[in-house]
């Protein structure tokens, strides 16, 4: 838990009346029932302490993914594979996007690592080009960090630049870390689990959090061609931060491919209508390719949401931004509606 510091995320919706939150890029349609069936199912099982090695979830994830399971590491939440990753590669130069997801940076320099910025332009719409490529050349870096799609940007690397940049880091062995947390509710198809087995330096993360709606019970896994990697990791962290709820859950998610679908579907129907409501109210809005839209607006808009009880994520603590940029997730028609609504309140003050 958070002592004595700051919660520089979003989805905390406990410090405030917070009736739509907004802040957090999670499945519009909430969680599967399935899911919360079998959370129903396994609390007779809390008594005893949950499987270390995660059997039955490694062997869902193994089928899903049709990757050998060996390859499979599962913790409590993308946050704990982010650290336990800087932890046993302990790199030390390693580049990241700036902005993109503040983990990253947090967590390499906690073990002395030197972090490297390659800032992404808004007038690019903050798309990743291809000078990064003469970067990992020279900057004699041992590991990049990239968040595909980009956290808050909803920019996806385009597909050709990402096998260079695959073959760039193979070919110097730099070690390249790839978030996929919102892949698939984005409208990508840009999965690097084939090229595993030729690359060795690539991870890829994966997360339950946004696709199935389980941020509460933290269970996210990587994939990983280099055995020896994962082992590291695995020292890395306590005995059994997978719960046995939370591996319950990950197995039920895995089975219901419709839900994914839906959900989706669901973004690709209402995304357009509230990127073209934020540009009428006069934002700047960066097209998005995902669940969550960046735009720009007044430095104080979020205060005057949250007085209206409804959450939205200030990225002026995301580097290479400042304050203005908000980030929304995309939720479901009348909520987002409800949304509108409130910012149009708020320009009428």
């Amino acid at each position: 838990m958070l002592y004595g510091r700051e919660n520089c995320h979003g989805g905390d919706i406990y410090a405030g009346d917070v009736r739509l939150d907004f802040s957090a890029g999670v499945s519009p349609l909430g969680t599967p029932r399935s899911v919360i069936d079998a959370l129903t199912r396994v609390l007779p099982e809390l008594y005893h302490y949950p499987d270390p090695h995660c059997r039955a979830l490694v062997q869902a994830i193994a089928k899903f993914e049709r990757v050998p399971q060996e390859r499979i590491l599962c913790g409590a939440g993308a946050s704990e594979l982010i650290y336990t990753y800087c932890e046993a590669v302990r790199p030390k130069r390693a580049m990241v996007l700036a902005p993109t997801f503040s983990e990253y940076a947090i967590a390499l320099q906690r073990t002395g690592c030197e972090i490297v910025r390659h800032t992404l332009a808004a007038e690019q719409h903050f798309d990743l080009q291809e000078d990064l490529l003469p970067r990992l050349s020279r900057e004699g870096i041992n590991a990049l960090f990239l968040c595909n799609p980009n956290n808050p940007t909803g920019r996806l690397i385009q597909g050709e630049l990402l096998e260079k940049i695959l073959l760039r880091c193979r070919e110097r062995n730099i070690r390249l870390f790839v978030d996929e947390c919102f892949l698939s509710l984005s409208d990508g198809a840009n999965d690097l689990t084939p090229f595993l087995p030729d690359v060795p330096q690539l991870f890829i993360l994966k997360a339950f959090t946004k696709s199935y709606g389980m941020a509460g019970l933290r269970l996210g896994y990587g994939l990983c061609a280099d055995k020896e990697l994962l082992q590291k990791m695995s020292a890395a962290a306590p005995p059994w931060t997978v719960s046995t709820p939370a591996q319950a859950a990950g197995v039920a998610a895995l089975k219901n491919a419709a839900f994914l679908a839906e959900n989706r579907a669901l973004i690709r129907a209402e995304r357009p209508r509230l990127e073209e409501e934020l540009r009428k109210l006069g934002f700047w809005v960066c097209p998005s390719q995902v669940n969550y839209i960046l735009f720009h607006g007044a430095p104080d808009l979020h205060e005057k949401l949250m007085r209206r009880g409804m959450a939205i994520r200030n990225c002026a603590n995301f580097e290479g931004l400042a304050p203005g940029w908000y980030r929304v997730a995309v939720r479901r028609r009348e909520e987002n509606e409800q949304l509108i609504a409130a910012i149009k309140s708020v320009a009428e003050e």
